[in-house]
């Protein structure tokens, strides 16, 4: 069991508000969308409505989270950090030429603070989705609610700031949000010295090693936890890119980085715990209007996992992983089945062996990391 001094982080990964899951909520937003394909965001509560039933509206904040707010209090991890997949915003101004569009009206941002969120990544590929207006309104709302966040600001210098969070008698957990193109970010979302944006790495070479070094360097002091938030890969597929690894790697060897918290896929990817550090190259969905559109059943995108890690301040070191399955239904997060809990207990398996990780059913249907 972990000791007192022992840092617990609830990680999970893409926290989609936006469109459906908007409307849903207490305060819906402009339901007009610029899809090739739906241009009403209320269809998307519709398609869910028919594959699971009738979703009761106005969706209240605790009826999103379901039976994870059990398991937060269950568990009471010190931090909670997610990767806020959509603009907070009533922007009109929408990126042209980009597929999907996701924005949650501001008045919406209290389903976040009934969660009990301290930490929002930013870098992804869609905080800009209404334009630099709509991302000016997505900082302001964040602050308004004391969530703490990095990875976007007004300018290049605001965009690679940390977040600090301060966890009483233990220590600090530091956060820094990055992004990769090969998410779908667009070059031109990049910050730069006098314009806003997303804190977009241009590659994985030693010299961005080097710059997240320099980063790391300036806020890290003894008994911290860095934690690397990085939004980078394809939304499908169970491989990881040697790329990916390989810079993984180098962060914890080089960069003084303790955790690696990747995201952008629609589903749970394999882990590893390197050099004894956790390594989460795609955390998969939290949160997403996806029931009743087809095309990726395979991945089992209903499924979804709440991340819980006991961290050694003193070391960086992971001593114990804990993945809870939820399972999302009619906008609203479940405990997952027994027999789903063994479905993402033999995948991660199968797809993760070259990782060295095996993970364990428990009699309550969690996941943990075997010994």
């Amino acid at each position: 069991m972990p000791g007192s001094h022992i840092i617990t982080l609830f990680m999970a990964g893409d926290v989609m508000t936006g469109r459906g899951i908007d409307q849903a909520l207490p305060y819906p937003g402009n339901p007009r969308l610029h899809e090739s394909f739906v241009k009403d965001a209320r269809r998307y509560v519709a398609l869910a409505e028919a594959v699971n039933g009738p979703i009761q509206t106005p969706l209240q904040c605790k009826t999103l989270w379901g039976e994870a707010l059990l398991e937060w209090q269950r568990i009471a991890p010190d931090v909670r950090l997610i990767n806020l997949e959509t603009s907070v915003t009533t922007s009109h101004d929408y990126w042209p030429g980009k597929g999907i569009h996701y924005k949650m009206h501001p008045k919406n941002i209290g389903c976040l603070a009934e969660a009990g969120i301290d930490y929002c990544s930013l870098a992804n590929n869609h905080v800009l989705d209404w334009g630099y207006s709509g991302l000016t309104e997505t900082l302001a709302s964040l602050a308004g609610s004391k969530i703490r966040f990095s990875g976007a600001g007004e300018n290049r210098r605001q965009a690679e700031q940390a977040a600090i969070i301060d966890v009483a008698e233990k220590g600090r957990v530091i956060v820094y949000s990055y992004g990769f193109r090969s998410s779908g970010i667009p070059s031109e979302w990049a910050a730069q010295a006098d314009k806003a944006g997303v804190n977009l790495l241009p590659n994985m070479t030693a010299r961005t090693v080097r710059r997240v070094k320099q980063q790391v360097g300036t806020l890290k002091q003894a008994g911290d936890i860095v934690v690397a938030s990085i939004h980078w890969g394809s939304n499908w597929g169970y491989a990881i890119p040697r790329g990916h690894i390989d810079f993984a790697h180098r962060l914890i060897d080089e960069a003084g980085v303790d955790v690696i918290y990747g995201h952008s896929s629609h589903h749970p990817k394999p882990l590893e715990v390197y050099n004894g550090k956790l390594i989460i190259y795609g955390s998969g969905d939290f949160i997403n209007d996806y029931e009743g559109i087809s095309g990726y059943e395979e991945y089992r995108d209903d499924l979804v996992l709440m991340y819980f890690a006991d961290i050694d301040p003193g070391s960086g070191k992971l001593i114990q992983l804990k993945l809870v399955p939820m399972q999302i239904k009619q906008f609203s997060l479940r405990h997952a089945a027994e027999g789903d809990s063994l479905w993402l207990q033999e995948t991660l398996n199968r797809e993760g062996r070259s990782m060295g990780i095996r993970l364990q059913l428990t009699e309550d249907h969690a996941l943990t990391l075997e010994n």
